[in-house]
C-alpha cells in the first residue's frame, strides 16, 4: 500500500527580481513526499533545489516572488499561512532543516549548550503555542531529550560538549550537531541541504549512515537535496531530478538508476566515472535563467529534441509504478 503524501508541491513557480531581469528559477515544480519517506532532490548548481527548499520553509529571499503554486503540508498550503503561524507551528518545529555548512550556522559567540537550550526553549516538542515562560519543568525535560539524542548521534562525553564552542570541535561532530537539532523538536520533514558536501568522503558515509537510521526511527521524512547521486543511491527511497527550475523525472531509486527515461537523467548517469571509462560530460551549457528557452529547456543539450520540444513544455509521461518523466520523447524500455 503507497502511504499517504506528507507534502505535495503542486505548479510552484518562483521568480527573483534581479538588476539583470527576472530569474525564473522555480517553473511549475511539482512533486511529493511521503510519510516516512526519503525524497532525493538532485541536480546541477542552479537547478532550483536550494530555492525550493527554501520556498517550503518560508524563508525565500526579499527578492523573490511566488507567481503561482501550492506548498500542502499534511493538506494545508504553507503559502497561506500567516508569518506568525509559521514561525510558531512549522518553520523549526514540523519542518525542520540540516544545512550545508554547519560552521556558518552556529553562532561563533555562545557554547553549543546555550544555543541548543535557546533552540528547546522556543522549538521543544513540549511547548505550548504561545507559551512564553520556560519554567524548569519543561527545562528538565527538555534537557533529557537533548542528552539522549547527542548519545542518539553518537556524539562522545555529551556533557563536555555543550560547554564547548563550534569551533571546538570537529566537522563531522558539527554535523551531527546539526542533526541532532533538526530532530529535537520533533519534527514531521527534515529538509537536508547538501548535508555532506562539507565534509571528507569517510565523514560522509558516517553521517549518511546516521540521518537514515534516526530517520527510520523517528519515523520523520526528509527532502534530501543534493548534487551527489552516490550519496542519493546510498540513502533515498524515491529520487527527483530537476534541471533549470524545473522537475525532469521522479521515479523510486532502483527505478532510476536502471531505467532513466528522462535524455538528461540518462546523461547524468552516464557522466558518472568508471573504472574502464573516460570522463564523459553533457555537451552545452545550463540555460539562463533570466532568458530560459521555449518549451522544454533541456532541448538546446538534447539530442532526441525534435520541433516540438522547441516551443511546447511537455506534460508528465506516466512510465510505469511511481515512475513520471516530464518529456516529449522519454526513453522506452529504460534507456540501456
Amino acid at each position: 500500500m503507497v502511504a499517504e503524501k506528507l507534502l505535495s508541491v503542486e505548479g510552484l513557480s518562483v521568480h527573483y527580481i534581479t538588476e539583470g531581469g527576472t530569474a525564473r528559477v522555480l517553473d511549475h515544480v511539482g512533486f511529493s513526499i511521503r510519510h516516512g519517506e526519503i525524497m532525493g532532490l538532485v541536480g546541477e548548481s542552479g537547478c532550483g533545489k536550494t530555492s525550493l527548499a527554501r520556498a517550503i520553509l518560508g524563508v525565500l529571499p526579499g527578492n523573490a516572488e511566488v507567481v503561482s503554486g501550492k506548498i500542502l503540508f499534511k493538506g494545508s498550503d504553507l503559502l497561506r499561512l500567516a508569518p506568525s503561524e509559521a514561525e510558531e507551528s512549522i518553520r523549526g518545529r514540523a519542518i525542520s532543516f540540516v544545512p550545508q555548512d554547519p560552521f556558518t550556522s552556529f553562532s561563533p559567540l555562545f557554547s553549543i549548550g546555550e544555543q541548543i537550550r535557546t533552540l528547546m526553549r522556543w522549538k521543544s516538542p513540549d511547548r505550548k503555542p504561545g507559551e512564553k515562560v520556560y519554567g524548569s519543568g519543561r527545562r528538565k525535560r527538555d534537557r533529557e531529550r537533548v542528552m539522549a539524542m547527542l548519545q542518539a548521534v553518537q556524539l562522545p562525553d555529551p556533557e563536555g560538549l555543550l560547554k564547548k564552542y563550534p569551533h571546538e570541535v570537529s566537522g563531522g561532530q558539527r554535523q551531527r550537531l546539526m542533526i541532532a537539532m533538526a530532530l529535537l523538536p520533533e519534527p514531521r520533514l527534515v529538509i537536508a541541504d547538501e548535508p555532506t558536501t562539507a565534509l571528507d568522503v569517510t565523514i560522509q558515509a558516517q553521517i549518511l549512515k546516521l540521518l537514515k537510521r534516526l530517520i527510520t526511527e523517528t519515523g520523520a521524512s526528509v527532502l534530501f537535496t543534493t548534487h551527489d547521486l552516490g550519496a542519493a543511491w546510498e540513502i533515498c527511497d524515491r529520487i527527483t531530478v530537476m534541471y533549470a527550475g524545473q522537475e525532469a523525472e521522479t521515479a523510486p531509486v532502483q527505478s532510476f538508476f536502471d531505467r532513466p527515461a528522462h535524455p538528461y537523467t540518462k546523461k547524468l548517469l552516464d557522466s558518472l566515472p568508471t573504472e574502464n571509462s573516460p570522463l564523459i560530460g553533457i555537451p552545452g551549457r545550463v540555460p539562463s535563467l533570466l532568458n530560459p528557452p521555449a518549451g522544454c529547456r533541456f532541448h538546446p543539450r538534447c539530442t532526441s529534441s525534435t520541433e516540438i520540444c522547441h516551443h511546447k513544455q511537455p506534460d508528465v509521461t506516466e512510465m510505469g509504478y511511481e515512475h513520471a518523466v516530464r518529456c516529449h520523447h522519454p526513453i522506452m524500455g529504460g534507456g540501456q
